[in-house]
């Protein structure tokens, strides 16, 4: 049996075999594990995808992962971040953490350990840490969040409070597979007992409401075996 589900990390390194360990090991604990190799790719995966965790190291190519942290606070976005370096001296563990940081940790490093720390803040995030989309639009429709405003071809929709949810999280993620288990850890919340039905149930309203031909979807699809896609 495959483990729960625990949310989106995106790891930010370099070195091949560091990233392999690490996925292997964050994937066996629940993990899905994005990767970048780079500070630029870094950037551009935070501000386009929500994750519950940022793994950053300092030594990067193109952009250092001091820049990273620092650009990634300054757009807004509180993603728990999580340093790893080879630089132990005192003074570089503290700019991390003035910039913007949550944790610091050294390398060489037990992976049991990380997946602690990676615990912890979690522990001390909010259920949603990525950047907050409060408008977007897609086709006919246009959608403004803060004031849960919907409209297709200029008419009003009437969306329940956990269909613009449910809504609003698969904007922020358009374009990534997202699993029943995901949806209901992100949406309906962390200690639900729901069923992965309830999902099924609410993108088949959304699809009746949003969707030209709900019966066959162009905007939610499904990903048989996988879960649904947003594709706007």
């Amino acid at each position: 049996m495959s483990a729960k589900w625990k949310g989106r990390i995106l790891l930010v390194e370099d070195d091949e075999s560091l990233i392999f360990a690490l996925r292997d090991r964050l994937e066996s604990e629940g993990y899905e594990v994005v990767e970048a190799r780079d500070g630029d790719s870094a950037l551009e995966s935070a501000g386009t995808r929500s994750f519950d965790l940022i793994i950053l190291d300092v030594e990067l190519p193109k952009k250092n992962g001091f820049d990273v942290c620092r650009e990634i606070r300054q757009r807004g976005i509180r993603t728990p971040i999580l340093i790893l370096t080879a630089r132990s001296h005192v003074t570089d563990r503290v700019k991390g953490l003035r910039l913007g940081a949550d944790d610091y940790l050294v390398k060489p490093f037990a992976t049991l350990e990380l997946v602690a720390r990676i615990e912890a803040l979690q522990r001390r995030a909010p259920t949603y840490t990525g950047g907050v989309l409060e408008t977007f639009s897609f086709g006919a429709i246009e959608v403004d969040f803060r004031s849960g405003k919907i409209t297709r071809h200029s008419l009003a929709l009437d969306l329940s409070n956990m269909e613009l949810k449910l809504l609003r999280y698969l904007a922020e993620n358009r374009g990534s597979v997202l699993t029943r288990e995901e949806l209901l850890e992100k949406v309906w919340g962390h200690a639900t007992t729901l069923a992965t039905r309830t999902v099924d149930v609410h993108i088949a309203t959304l699809r009746q409401k949003l969707e030209e031909n709900p019966s066959r979807p162009e905007l939610i699809v499904t990903v048989h075996g996988a879960g649904y896609k947003f594709v706007a």
